[in-house]
């Protein structure tokens, strides 16, 4: 009897589908372009050609996870619903004041993007909680039908609720929601107790409005592909990946809409920790690279980081504090605006620039020949012979080299003063190296050594750039999963069922009462649970979130004792100390620590998708042999070209070489050394710039430094 399950992560440009058979270690894959006006239609799209090999999938299919990028999306657009936020009187102008900081001091035309609530819509009620819940001044319920009463001659769709302190004392939101539904019965209503019960007034502000702003359309939308499951034979709840990592059921995404602004590149991290622990890899760098963007993700000791410090619909897409926040956990990686999709162009310089701007599903890059006339980096690896224009997709797309060569020579060659060959080779090693700038950053503000970790690769245009990438960042190694180009979806169906709750609980950690503390915690463990599909609750994690008196900013600790354990504040203590001497380097002994929030993870693991390891019996030749571009020579050479089902477990390569699969191709060049893992994963010795490379996967995993070699490693890859 088979049993699957299904992971369905929507892109930018594609959607990417993977169906385990749980039974027999199975697996099948699907790749489409993303519908972004109706994106259900490419799901179904994908299903259909799913059910021409496995029909009759769905019945017997035990799980649909889903990640989307819907909501990022509707905000960037401004695509969700006409909104309404009602808050203290006195505060309606929060969402324009901010943090009243500017995020680039030396920008004399700066831009912030524009409130998804205009000025008139916001509105201000007569009412006063403090900040320890003390009702000073009670709600003046006619404020409230009041401003009802505008909404309903405005179109109103949703209304944020967001009190001044409604975190501490959620009565007056709570009385609020209930007035609303008498007046505006068919809005929908977000209140910041329930979306954000935390202090910092913009933040919690505007994620509330975030929330309300995309509630409906959310809704509409899983509803929509709920009830195409069901028409197609899928029996169970759909599943949807937060942005922390975990999945929930999609009511609750209803509920809280908020929850998936990142499901997607959640999804790539959870892939990665899920291969990297099939060959025994704890620490690694994430790098997933798919058509608009590439993300890289620090995972030590098989978890990656989290943070609460997002933002969405970004006026300079990597400059913080220029995008609406949006404080819900989500994995803490760094965003590159480098894709396959990438455009690039010559500036005012006369300089080659690829991206941020994206070709996504539409128009395409010039050679899916979908009227896409920008050249990308996808049309470069194709011009540079790294892609086959007759095997994209295993074939069922074909690529128009002519149009990539055209689009290059027009947009980029002449202007730059090159060949379309040359100007292919600057725009593959300029992404490349936009990566690696942003990653050698973002790798030592972790306090890491890219020689310590290796690189774990998905998305479909991942595998073209990792061994490049990986040379400049300094890390030795590089795995190339099995379907590495919808990976993500496989991530999906890898991740824990979870859900978090939080509180803001301001206590002097010094005169902490345990009891009230274990109380606090279990409220917020019924919460968690009681958001968990039916069934057993599996592990409960608890975190505080501490800080030093006066300080605005909190680190999160670990709580692994029961919460009424006489020793929690002195743990709390010790705990805290030595998380912020790491971060900061000292200590202020002088000063009182503080709890600022509570919260509390409910985790149900699922277990691991069964994979079987996708080999040949015996060790493969290449297929054929076509000119490449090698960076080291400057030129085309006959390059290896092997397909990655032909390669046999233990099997090595040696570059330059180019392993094709249906998702994906995976390129190295001259000095790299590729064998292929009992995992399936094809693991890839990076000559490095030093000279140096490594010996074994075990290395790469102890963090270990195997003596130089003596081979010259390939130049600007």
């Amino acid at each position: 009897m088979s049993s699957y399950r299904l992971g369905i992560d929507i892109g930018g440009t594609f959607t990417d589908f993977t169906l385990v058979d749980d039974a027999s270690g199975t697996v099948r894959v699907a790749k489409v372009l993303t519908t972004p006006h109706q994106p259900e239609l490419g799901v179904f799209d994908g299903i259909a050609r799913l059910e021409a090999s496995v029909e009759g999938f769905l019945a017997p299919t035990q799980a649909a996870i889903h990640a989307t990028t819907l909501v990022t999306n509707a905000i960037i657009t401004r695509s969700g619903a006409r909104t309404a936020l009602i808050t203290t009187d006195g505060f309606r102008d929060i969402l324009e004041m901010a943090r009243e900081v500017r995020y680039d001091l030396y920008d004399m035309f700066i831009r912030y993007p524009a409130p998804l609530v205009p000025r008139r819509l916001r509105i201000g009620v007569r009412e006063r909680v403090m900040a320890d819940g003390r009702v000073l001044e009670p709600l003046q319920e006619q404020d409230v039908r009041e401003a009802a009463k505008l909404f309903r001659a405005e179109g109103v769709e949703a209304v944020a609720v967001c009190l001044l302190h409604g975190y501490a004392n959620p009565a007056h939101e709570l009385r609020i929601a209930a007035i609303l539904a008498e007046e505006m019965p068919d809005a929908v209503v977000s209140l910041s107790y329930q979306v954000h019960p935390e202090p910092k007034e913009y933040e919690r502000t505007s994620t509330t409005v975030v929330d309300a702003y995309v509630k409906r359309l959310t809704a509409t939308y899983l509803d929509r592909l709920a009830d195409g499951l069901r028409a197609r034979g899928y029996r169970d709840s759909l599943y949807m990946m937060l942005s922390n990592g975990g999945t929930a059921t999609a009511d609750i995404a209803k509920r809280f809409p908020v929850r998936i602004v990142e499901s997607g590149p959640a999804a790539g991290v959870e892939a990665a920790i899920f291969f990297g622990a099939r060959i025994g890899l704890s620490s690694l760098l994430a790098f997933d690279m798919g058509g608009t963007t590439a993300k890289l993700c620090i995972v030590e000791n098989g978890r990656a980081s989290r943070t609460r410090h997002y933002e969405v619909d970004r006026v300079h897409r990597f400059k913080a504090g220029s995008g609406l926040p949006v404080a819900v956990p989500v994995y803490d990686l760094l965003e590159i605006g480098a894709g396959g999709g990438s455009i690039a162009r010559v500036n005012d310089l006369g300089l080659i620039q690829v991206g941020p701007e994206s070709a996504g599903s539409d128009p395409a890059p010039a050679c899916y020949g979908l009227g896409g006339l920008d050249p990308t980096v996808t049309d470069a690896d194709l011009v540079l012979g790294y892609l086959n224009p007759d095997f994209f997709l295993g074939g069922a797309m074909r690529l128009d080299k002519a149009k990539a060569e055209a689009a290059m020579q027009a947009r980029v060659a002449e202007p730059a003063g090159l060949d379309a060959a040359r100007a292919a080779a600057g725009i593959h090693a300029i992404v490349n190296e936009t990566m690696a700038a942003a990653g050698r950053v973002y790798v030592a503000d972790k306090g890491k050594a890219a020689r310590d970790l290796a690189l774990v690769v998905t998305g479909g245009a991942g595998p073209l750039h990792a061994a490049g990438l990986a040379r400049r960042l300094g890390c030795p190694r590089v795995v190339v999963p099995p379907y590495p180009g919808v990976m993500s979806s496989m991530g999906l169906l890898a991740a824990p069922i979870a859900f978090e709750a939080s509180r803001a609980f301001r206590r002097r950690l010094a005169a902490l009462e345990v009891a009230e503390l274990a109380r606090a915690f279990a409220g917020l463990a019924a919460e968690a649970v009681a958001n968990l599909p039916p069934g057993a609750p599996g592990e409960i994690r608890r975190t505080a979130d501490l800080c030093y008196h006066g300080q605005d900013h909190a680190l999160e600790v670990a709580l692994e004792r029961a919460p009424d354990d006489p020793g929690i504040p002195a743990l709390l203590a010790e705990r805290f100390i030595a998380a912020y001497e790491a971060l900061y380097g000292k200590v202020d002994d002088d000063n009182p620590i503080e709890i600022a929030a509570l919260r509390v993870e409910a985790r149900r693991v699922q277990p691991a998708p069964t994979v079987a390891a996708p080999a040949a019996p015996v060790a493969g030749a290449p297929h054929h042999r076509r000119p490449a571009w090698q960076f080291d020579t400057d030129r085309f050479e006959p390059t290896p070209v092997y397909r990655r089902g032909d390669l046999s477990v233990g099997q090595e390569v040696a570059g330059p070489a180019i392993i094709e699969e249906r998702e994906s191709t995976t390129v190295i060049f001259r000095g790299d050394r590729l064998r292929v893992d009992a995992s399936g994963a094809l693991v890839i010795a990076v000559a490095l710039a030093d000279g140096s490379d490594a010996d074994s996967i075990d290395d790469a995993a102890a963090g270990t430094q195997p003596p130089p070699a003596s081979r010259t490693p390939a130049k600007g890859s």
